[in-house]
């Protein structure tokens, strides 16, 4: 393995417990293959997690899903069913699924600086009974994604406390930064007319158009 700007570089695992160490015993005791009682609420309270896929070949995505908190139906202490909602058709995700079904979810909630990891064997589904609770606005997804949880655990605060993820007044104004019409310029060229994208995107927004 190289790199073209360093030699200095972590080659084997040997290496890098040289450097960082061993987990301790109590870090290790906390990863379970199931859910219980008080590992349950970081999911039943969670509007928001992260969904990480590869395909055969290894190739990453990391994809973010999100409704209102409690969306991720815990069918029983090692099943979870995600409701995937419309997005862009690109369906990396999914098609990585179908490749490879390893999949690792973190799940964030609000105003909690611990996170609950979940690693895990994925399934599509379109069993519209199983599918038929997770409706919202009167609309149920066609389609869904089953983890058959193989590890689960809590994520230590400190990458969100070094963040301040959560505090009010370290948040970055909007208007700072650029809007989607001005990167889809950026990468196609200034013949796009990123003002209309934008104005046209907010509208959709609004109307809640592809949300569900």
């Amino acid at each position: 393995m190289t790199h073209p700007l360093t030699t200095q570089i972590i080659q084997t695992e040997a290496e890098l417990r040289a450097l960082i160490g061993e987990p301790s015993a109590q870090t290790c005791a906390k990863i379970s293959d199931r859910l219980n009682a008080v590992t349950r609420l970081f999911i039943e309270r969670s509007p928001f997690l992260c969904l990480a896929t590869s395909d055969a070949s290894g190739h990453c995505d990391l994809s973010p899903r999100g409704d209102p908190a409690g969306f991720v139906r815990i069918l029983d202490e090692r099943t979870l069913l995600i409701p995937d909602r419309p997005g862009n058709r690109i369906a990396d995700s999914l098609r990585n699924i179908l490749a490879n079904p390893h999949v690792g979810l973190l799940f964030i909630v609000p105003g909690l600086t611990d996170t609950f990891r979940v690693n895990g064997r994925a399934t599509l589904t379109v069993d519209a009974e199983l599918l038929a609770p997770c409706a919202v606005e009167g609309k149920a997804p066609r389609l869904g994604i089953l983890v058959d949880i193989a590890e689960a655990y809590t994520q230590c605060s400190k990458a969100f406390l070094r963040s301040q993820l959560w505090d009010p007044t370290r948040h970055t104004d909007p208007a700072s930064m650029p809007t989607p019409g001005q990167v889809y310029r950026a990468v196609q060229g200034e013949q796009f007319d990123a003002e209309k994208y934008d104005r046209e995107r907010a509208e959709r927004y609004v109307r809640r158009e592809g949300f569900y």
